[in-house]
């Protein structure tokens, strides 16, 4: 897609912070109308404006309001998006958070909620225009830490986090957010729009803001910046050799092999299963 991107139209969920930040900047730059995607106004403001300033273009940024563990937001922002009458061409499915205990407003798990339901949600409701789109791309921002997790725990889904620091169920969101991928991939064969999943490092962001002070420290040392954890989200979004390969999961820019649990086809279809079942239940 590279050669090609001005004009391109991209949303970019949680772009106020981080990489989501970085990868809206960058596509901005290069050419595409990004619409940021996040709950705060106020907090994504600044970062319209530095599109603004960077690209000579006010118009090349937009707001949308979006609150993934609302499902009723979710609802609206991507009314609000096929409103505008535009096409879709990439879809950065970037938001999440990490060390956070919790439900949703919507009654999941509060990282499995926000990280796999608000996105499974939002990509099932722009779905159709994507495929108008195409060729047209979905980038699902993952985390090798879906390696920590062996199953997925269907019941404890809909229940307050149980963990200590929250870090068992964000590796099980990130989990969904692989298997996600693997069956929307095979969902969207012969469309011309591709799915992605990638881990962009441990990123020095606003993702680990809830983690224990303790732990923020230890894991700092290891942590890359914003910039750096972008250049595999960005790379998904646009690199023209990934054309057609859809469905693989990405590190550093090179696929990587996921876990046997994130190949597991039989329970990739029943998160599928569930996924509807859930957000149809509270669409209604």
């Amino acid at each position: 897609m590279k050669p090609s991107l001005r004009g391109k139209v991209a949303i970019v969920t949680g772009a106020n912070t981080g990489i989501g930040r970085i990868t809206a900047i960058e596509l901005a730059r290069q050419g595409v109308k990004v619409f940021l995607a996040c709950r705060s106004e106020s907090k994504t403001r600044p970062v319209l404006e530095e599109i603004g300033r960077l690209t000579g273009d006010v118009e090349r940024a937009q707001f949308l309001s979006l609150d993934l563990g609302d499902l009723k937001s979710v609802q609206h922002a991507a009314q609000v998006f096929l409103s505008t009458g535009l096409p879709l061409h990439i879809l950065v499915c970037n938001a999440g958070l990490a060390g956070q205990k919790g439900m949703t407003s919507s009654g999941f798990e509060l990282a499995f909620g926000t990280c796999h339901v608000g996105h499974f949600l939002l990509t099932k409701l722009l779905l159709e225009c994507l495929k108008a789109s195409a060729p047209a791309r979905v980038v699902v921002v993952s985390s090798k830490a879906h390696r920590h997790a062996k199953d997925i725990d269907f019941a404890a889904l809909r229940q307050t986090t149980a963990s200590t620091g929250g870090l068992k169920e964000y590796a099980v969101a990130k989990l969904a957010n692989l298997l996600f991928v693997s069956e929307l991939a095979n969902r969207l064969k012969g469309t011309g729009v591709d799915v992605y999943a990638l881990h962009p490092g441990v990123v020095a962001s606003d993702v680990w803001r809830s983690v224990p002070a303790l732990l923020r420290v230890l894991i700092r040392p290891f942590m890359i910046t914003p910039e750096q954890g972008a250049a595999t989200s960005l790379w998904c979004a646009t690199a023209p050799e990934l054309c057609g390969q859809s469905g693989g999961y990405y590190e550093n820019c090179r696929v990587q092999t996921p876990s046997d649990v994130a190949l597991d086809q039989n329970l990739a279809v029943r998160l599928w299963q569930s996924s509807e079942d859930w957000t149809a239940l509270l669409q209604q």
